[in-house]
């Protein structure tokens, strides 16, 4: 079964940034939407960023100008670079792909705290 994971997540200073990456354990063909979401504590997962096959993205308003999501087809890979972290970002990362089955990762934590 593929397992998609999640690395880059970790503590960082208001104002900080981080490179969330999202790797499958084989590869799986016909990804043609890529998206990340997170879910913040008490709150529901909402989505962050997505990417599709074409290359159009789109981002949740509060990360527009902060966040780019980017992803290497070749390699199954998606990224997520947070830029100007703020304390409202902190919450669990998701990565999720889409062919004609859904996939998640188990999620990496980001805390943005002083």
């Amino acid at each position: 079964q593929v397992q998609l994971v999640e690395s880059g997540g970790g503590l960082v200073q208001p104002g900080g940034s981080l490179r969330l990456s999202c790797a499958a354990s084989r590869t799986i063909f016909g990804v043609n939407f890529m998206a990340w979401y997170r879910q913040a504590p008490g709150k529901e997962r909402e989505l962050v960023a997505s990417i599709t096959s074409g290359d159009i993205t789109k981002y949740r308003e509060s990360v527009k100008g902060r966040f780019t999501i980017s992803r290497e087809s070749a390699k199954n890979m998606v990224y997520l670079q947070m830029n100007n972290l703020k304390s409202e970002d902190t919450a669990v990362y998701y990565c999720y792909y889409f062919t004609d089955i859904a996939y998640w990762g188990k999620g990496t934590l980001v805390t943005v705290s002083s």
